[in-house]
């Protein structure tokens, strides 16, 4: 089983079929919250469609598509993070993410992003990484910031979240720019 450790306090797991039913409490649990930025929410209403979801998941691990992984916070599963899409024709991973509301504010998913950043370029041997977020979405937004991501643009009606579209930031990084800051970092 794939376990990559963070720190004291976090690690990710690939996600697999024995982790339903704490991923559909967790949705559960932070549905409203959710819903407010991720458009599945109303097609995940029973244990059966979250298994489904982590079946995908599965599956597209094995044909090399994807990574999905489950947060884990004092080795308590808190949420989801992993790369959505791994593009190896342009050396690219998308990544994604969710946290429980109850988990917010404690910088997981800083680390989290950090980690699969670093991973993808030190394991996966990617060139690039992206992370999308709605527009509005100022948390979500302030992790690729924080991070030292480039906002490469906006995408226009980008989605469709239940009611109306939202816009999309594209933030990206580049192996070199993460090096050299990683680099920088050495010399303070």
């Amino acid at each position: 089983m794939f376990i990559h450790k963070i720190d004291d306090e976090l690690s990710l797991k690939l996600i697999d079929i024995r982790d339903s039913e704490r991923i559909f409490h967790l949705t559960e649990q932070s549905r409203a919250y959710l819903r407010q930025w991720l458009p599945w929410l109303d097609q995940t209403t029973e244990l059966e469609h979250t298994k489904g979801f982590i079946k995908g998941c599965v599956t597209a691990f094995a044909e090399e598509k994807s990574m999905n992984t489950v947060i884990l916070y004092n080795d308590e599963a808190v949420g989801i993070a992993g790369y959505n899409v791994l593009d190896w024709n342009n050396k690219v991973g998308h990544i994604g993410y969710w946290l429980a509301k109850d988990f917010q504010g404690n910088g997981i998913m800083t680390r989290v992003a950090k980690a699969l950043t670093d991973y993808a370029f030190d394991e996966l041997r990617l060139n690039k990484v992206e992370i999308r977020a709605a527009v509005n979405n100022q948390r979500s937004r302030s992790i690729p910031e924080r991070l030292g991501y480039v906002k490469e643009g906006e995408i226009r009606q980008a989605e469709w979240l239940y009611d109306h579209y939202v816009d999309h930031v594209i933030y990206g990084v580049l192996v070199s720019e993460w090096k050299e800051e990683r680099n920088n970092l050495k010399k303070r």
